[in-house]
């Protein structure tokens, strides 16, 4: 079940019109360390922060899958993420000087080809992976996913598909995942659409950059298909993409019903969900965690101001995650409504500022250094956190430039955001 991660062997450059937008993009994607997942990078954009392939990270975008992160923002990466899953790579730099990922001809066919070209890399680290063990579903009007627990180790999927116009043709479809399935069934599907809803796509702006040899036109005697069941296999190149939005290797049998990006990413969210809670409550541990003793090299604070338990995920200069375990014992409760208990706001502030310096102090030119909390912007209090709860942290670092850094901070409790601010901080000499 467990595999090493990969990243690609040598940089691919790549240049295409997008099947939205119809601008010409070009595209370097980059071999990345260990431990940085696939992050996209907008190189005309000045400042843009890289963007993570994380569902954390989609916006919604009708027909496409679209990541914002700050300034910056990129749309239909579905078809490149699926070529990354179907060829289990890992960690990517995907430079782009525009919005849209060059549509090439309309599949991942050229992604795939690109990949295998240059070939890839074992790294050091264990790639993360997440075996499912009780059913999810999605449901939206006649769209449905079905994620169910597997026997077997890895993906299976089967796409169940059928189409308004009476005309076309569905189908349905199951393959196990594997590097060679998808190369030979899956990868090179084209994008389509149907002859009947072309007028109202163009109408709408999307298709500027359609030809018809990046997309398959449903219901014209003039379209020559490339293998029976196109539509119903891109389907499945589509949901693969998204799917690598968890982050994570997943072993399910997945079950889709007319479904599209928003259900994917639904789908998504909620197995992002289950990650979390086994996370949490320490079922699923990761090489790059923290125990409190670790903890404790980096940070200069001891009990009874020692605000972090536990991290549980560190994503390189990034990104950490963390948790603060909330007892009645803990010394403030005593003088705080102690008759109603409820952890200070400004105390869980502390605790995101805590866990910032724990992401920040691990790179090597601040070794010996201190991370001093400078400002506090955007400041939201949104719930009680009383004892008996477990107080997820989650930072991430919007910039850093010389000796300031600036952190994005998020706290929940089951789930619930409690608190959020963006932290700035100074490296000064410890």
């Amino acid at each position: 079940m467990s595999r090493l991660q990969r990243t690609l062997r040598a940089p691919v450059e790549f240049s295409g019109v997008g099947l939205h937008s119809g601008q010409t993009v070009r595209a370097r994607v980059l071999p990345a360390p260990q431990g940085t997942g696939i992050e996209f990078v907008r190189t005309d954009v000045p400042d843009a922060p890289p963007i993570p392939a994380l569902v954390q990270y989609r916006v919604h975008a009708d027909l496409r899958t679209r990541l914002k992160r700050g300034n910056a923002e990129v749309e239909t990466v579905e078809h490149l993420l699926a070529a990354c899953a179907g060829l289990c790579i890992d960690n990517l730099r995907v430079e782009m000087d525009g919005a849209e990922m060059p549509g090439m001809d309309g599949s991942a066919r050229a992604f795939l080809e690109l990949f295998q070209q240059v070939g890839t890399v074992e790294q050091r680290a264990e790639a993360r992976a997440f075996r499912l063990e009780e059913p999810i579903y999605v449901r939206e009007k006649s769209a449905t996913l079905v994620a169910l627990p597997s026997e077997q180790a890895g993906l299976t999927l089967q796409y169940i598909a059928s189409f308004d116009d009476p005309s076309v043709q569905g189908g349905s479809l199951q393959f196990d995942v594997t590097p060679e399935s998808f190369a030979k069934d899956i990868a090179s599907a084209r994008t389509f659409c149907l002859a009947s809803d072309i007028e109202k796509l163009k109408a709408a702006g999307f298709g500027k950059g359609a030809t018809r040899e990046n997309t398959a036109v449903l219901g014209d005697p003039q379209t020559q298909l490339r293998m029976a069941g196109e539509p119903v296999r891109h389907k499945m190149l589509d949901l693969i993409g998204d799917l690598a939005l968890l982050g994570a290797d997943l072993h399910a049998h997945v079950i889709a019903t007319r479904s599209g990006h928003a259900t994917n990413a639904e789908l998504v969210r909620r197995l992002v969900d289950l990650m979390q809670e086994k996370e949490t409550g320490g079922l699923i541990q990761r090489e790059s965690g923290l125990d409190i003793r670790e903890v404790m090299k980096l940070l200069p604070h001891r009990y009874p101001f020692l605000m972090i338990d536990r991290v549980i995920e560190i994503d390189g200069y990034q990104r950490a995650v963390g948790i603060k375990n909330v007892s009645i014992n803990e010394p403030f409760f005593q003088g705080h409504f102690p008759d109603h208990p409820v952890m200070p706001g400004v105390l869980q502030l502390e605790a995101m500022a805590q866990l910032a310096g724990v992401l920040l102090l691990r790179k090597l030119e601040f070794t010996g250094k201190l991370a001093v909390l400078w400002s506090i912007d955007k400041v939201k209090l949104r719930g009680a956190v009383v004892p008996g709860d477990q107080l997820r942290i989650e930072v991430e670092t919007l910039r850093m430039k010389g000796e300031m850094g600036q952190v994005k901070g998020t706290g929940s409790v089951a789930g619930r955001v409690v608190c959020e601010a963006n932290l700035m901080f100074t490296m000064l000499e410890g």
